[in-house]
């Protein structure tokens, strides 16, 4: 596949799992909103890391065309 067009698809593919995880993460917000603030803290801190790991292939195919290294 063509890199410029693998950039575009890898793009459009990182904006919908980013869209996806905010949305699975907002769903939880009526339980989280319950608990004292520093649990919600550690709740969206860590929701605000963990997307990076599916993202990692994602990435990873839009520089090198290959899902595993």
């Amino acid at each position: 596949m063509d890199p410029a067009l693998r950039s575009v698809l890898g793009m459009l593919l990182l904006l919908a799992l980013i869209a996806v995880w905010a949305i699975i993460v907002a769903s939880f917000s009526g339980l989280v909103g319950q608990l004292a603030w520093p649990l919600q803290a550690v709740f969206y801190l860590l929701a605000g890391i963990v997307w990076v790991l599916p993202a990692k292939p994602v990435m990873r195919w839009t520089v090198t065309g290959r899902w595993r290294a």
